[in-house]
């Protein structure tokens, strides 16, 4: 079995990000980049399966700047077999992306494909789904549980308001990972070296016959307004009366 891991670099969720002075993006110069956190629960999951006897090959694929090799790099530590890196330097909206995935998903034929719900920079929670209509196969999203239960089928358990939901899916499928399914991995030092051995291959929208066509237009970028301190009441008919003043009762 085979089991491909879409996986994006963004910046740091410990990095406090700023806006650029253009008002057009974020500034990433000198910024900490690493690999998407959901991303990072899809690749430690796909290596526990292999490390379970389930899967025989665990591939990642990213798409970004050929600086997202360090990040790949990362991911083999983690126990990956091999990684694809799509090398585009400018920014890659979620329909081109799953367009692109669905060309490597044609060509790697991989049993079960793992993403992320979504990335921490755009937050847009579309590409699985669209990778799954594009693909043609079933899809589970915001998995908290996967297990394989027969041959062929997974058994993939989400969180909802009102408690959780369990389906059934025929493989090949499409899963999105939330953040309850694992805790990934620390990398050790002899697996960052044999991570240098592992083999990425790199190519290009271009050379997989795609043209992007992005759809949406960047108007601004705006930090979040800042949050204004609080004021200390004497009793609770002062707390009433402020509630009151805000309309908030």
């Amino acid at each position: 079995m085979k089991i491909l891991v879409a996986m994006k670099r963004v910046v740091d969720h410990r990095v406090n990000v700023r806006v650029n002075t253009d008002k057009m993006g974020i500034d990433t110069a000198n910024v900490k980049m690493a690999i998407n956190p959901f991303c990072e629960i899809a690749i430690e999951q796909a290596v526990r399966f292999k490390e379970q006897g389930t899967a025989d090959e665990v591939v990642l694929v990213c798409i970004g700047a050929k600086d997202a090799e360090v990040q790949l790099r990362a991911g083999l530590a983690l126990g990956a077999d091999r990684a694809i890196l799509i090398k585009v330097d400018e920014e890659v909206q979620s329909l081109d992306v799953a367009k692109l995935l669905h060309i490597i998903v044609q060509e790697e034929l991989p049993d079960l494909v793992l993403l992320g719900k979504q990335a921490i920079d755009t937050d847009n929670n579309q590409t699985g789904q669209m990778l799954a209509a594009l693909t043609d196969m079933p899809q589970g999203t915001f998995a908290s549980d996967i297990v394989f239960i027969v041959p062929n089928k997974i058994k993939v358990t989400r969180e909802i308001d009102g408690g959780l939901v369990t389906f059934v899916l025929s493989l090949p499928a499409v899963v999105t990972v939330d953040l309850r399914l694992n805790t990934p991995r620390y990398t050790s030092l002899p697996n960052i070296m044999k991570a240098k051995r592992k083999i990425i291959t790199v190519t290009s929208p271009e050379a997989m016959k795609f043209s992007l066509s992005p759809r949406l237009t960047t108007l601004k970028v705006e930090p979040p307004p800042v949050r204004q301190a609080g004021v200390k009441v004497a009793d609770v008919a002062e707390l009433v009366d402020k509630l009151q003043q805000a309309k908030v009762i």
